[in-house]
């Protein structure tokens, strides 16, 4: 057993680790360099049958598994979208868990029910949101939009499908774009509505929903007996951060009576910006919306913010409270445990609180637009230098490029010219960015969003990008246009 001393001092060590840790996060090699099975086998094979020491356990972190982490909170991840933490963060996720509570209704933490119901205020005033929305804090964007699915359903079926289940319903059908995140493919799934019954809408040039595609397929629909049941808008798209025409969206779903959701989970937190309100004209029609903090504003995952206008549709669909959960108070108090898929929620809302009362509003404004000014300089250097195609629009902080230093390549050439180049510059452990296709095309996609990143680092990787598409080129033996 651990003395309070003993972890006193292993406490302190821990904290000057991490305190380290991120002084030094540049020096890793961003991606881990380990090869599938590398840490499995140096771990036994069997557990300790005695105690062992904090320092023998660390040292094995430090020996065995850190070089097996690839570092998103290092200034050099580029790739994806980030999983932001920061310090404020950190202090208030430590707090979560030293406290250890059990959050599911008022009664077992009252503060952590009424905080969550203040931050959520917040940060529906932060985005501007309108006042109808009521918030909880979900665990991700991908349970926030089953969340949405299922209530779409049962406020249809009136909830007789969480009574009876599917017998003699109809066939539903969810529209979201080509382009929406997996997310929603998923929660179909899951909602029992069926894969075949997710209805993927066209995009424009811009990797937008073209919403006169979306009303030829919910008349087409409804002309063949299916009941269309929702739409999910997307504000940032996985692969190029697109974003919907969500007017246009909410005319189509107000005029067809369906359900709206509005998956933000990314750029949603970019709403934190007047000059980025322009996303959600519309959005009083929507009638759910998620984005999540822990991308793009700095708390450590998991911490997804959901918003609904309907609060008594979703609890309804959710509600199930067994004799030995039933309290005197619960209809003067939220018990988020009826919000959502868990029984069992953790105090998430203490680190939001950390991060919002720390950085402030300004100083959280100030960091996103800095983000998106880098990508701004990091675009136009792109465009400058000759060799490269930007291949999708940049909204926010994302560029979406690739290498195409000759007009005698085409199709396939570019893809594994590209794919070679992503490959090089990871090998580097000097940056990390990741790939998607765009009109089937390859590409490079370079995001500017983690916490600590600078000037230094955008410049550093630049520098490399300059000198590795150099060495492809040359690998390839390609004759500049």
């Amino acid at each position: 057993m651990i003395s309070i001393e003993e972890f006193r001092n292993d406490a302190h060590k821990l904290v000057d680790w991490i305190a380290d840790y991120y002084r030094d996060a540049a020096a890793y090699p961003v991606k881990s360099q380990v090869i599938p099975g590398d840490i499995a086998s140096k771990l036994p094979g069997l557990p300790p049958e005695a105690a062992e020491t904090f320092d023998a356990v660390f040292a094995d972190f430090e020996n065995i598994l850190l070089p097996g982490m690839t570092h998103w909170q290092s200034p050099n991840f580029f790739a994806y979208f980030p999983a932001n933490s920061s310090f404020p963060s950190l202090l208030g996720e430590m707090l979560t868990a030293a406290l250890g509570a059990q959050c599911m209704k008022w009664e077992t933490s009252p503060a952590a029910t009424e905080l969550e119901e203040v931050v959520m205020k917040w940060l529906r005033q932060m985005t501007g949101l309108p006042d109808t929305f009521e918030g909880v804090i979900q665990d991700t964007a991908s349970t926030a939009t089953l969340c949405s699915i299922l209530t779409a359903r049962e406020k249809h079926s009136s909830c007789t499908i969480n009574q009876q289940g599917f017998l003699n319903q109809p066939v539903y059908r969810v529209y979201c774009s080509s382009e929406a995140h997996s997310s929603i493919d998923k929660a179909v799934r899951i909602a029992g509505i069926g894969h075949d019954n997710l209805v993927k809408i066209p995009v424009d040039h811009e990797f937008k929903m073209n919403v006169p595609a979306l009303k030829k397929c919910i008349d087409s629909d409804l002309k063949q007996g299916y009941v269309p049941l929702c739409v999910v808008a997307a504000l940032g798209t996985t692969g190029s951060t697109a974003v919907d025409p969500l007017f246009e969206i909410a005319q189509t779903t107000r005029e067809y009576n369906l359900w709206l959701h509005v998956d933000a989970a990314f750029a949603g937190s970019a709403l934190i910006l007047p000059e980025y309100r322009w996303m959600i004209r519309g959005i009083e029609d929507v009638d759910s919306f998620v984005f999540n903090p822990h991308k793009w504003l700095f708390t450590n995952f998991d911490c997804s913010a959901y918003f609904v206008k309907d609060r008594d549709a979703l609890i309804r669909t959710f509600q199930l409270v067994p004799e030995y959960l039933k309290s005197q108070v619960h209809m003067q108090a939220n018990d988020y445990s009826n919000w959502g898929i868990q029984l069992g929620r953790r105090f998430r809302a203490l680190k939001l609180w950390f991060v919002i009362r720390m950085f402030g509003v300004k100083g959280l404004q100030e960091k996103i637009r800095f983000h998106i000014r880098l990508a701004a300089d990091f675009e136009k250097r792109l465009l400058e230098a000759g060799n490269y195609e930007i291949l999708a629009p940049r909204l926010f902080n994302l560029i979406c490029f690739r290498l195409n230093p000759s007009l005698n390549l085409h199709g396939d050439q570019l893809d594994r010219l590209n794919e070679n180049l992503l490959q090089l510059l990871n090998k580097t452990g000097k940056l990390y960015i990741s790939h998607t296709r765009l009109n089937n095309r390859y590409a490079l996609r370079f995001m500017i969003s983690q916490t600590n990143t600078g000037i230094e680092n955008v410049e550093e990787a630049w520098q490399l990008l300059l000198e590795k598409s150099t060495e492809v080129i040359r690998e390839n033996k390609i004759k500049p246009a």
